[in-house]
């Protein structure tokens, strides 16, 4: 998801994303470690989806 489409949902709608990013990271993770992740390349994917999530959550609460 790119910022530009981040930058038109609501606050809410976010912090949802970034929740479900995070779960998703995490399983990521945990499929790393027990060596059943297939696509390695999605973890650096979602940690930039997340830090986008978080940069537009930022700049709307000091733009409010």
């Amino acid at each position: 998801m790119k910022a530009k489409e981040m930058r038109e949902l609501s606050a809410e709608q976010l912090n949802e994303k970034l929740g479900a990013y995070r779960q998703e990271l995490f399983n990521l993770r945990f499929q790393h470690a027990t060596a059943q992740l297939e696509n390695t390349q999605r973890i650096p994917e979602v940690k930039k989806n997340i830090a986008r999530i978080l940069t537009v959550l930022r700049t709307k609460e000091v733009g409010a």
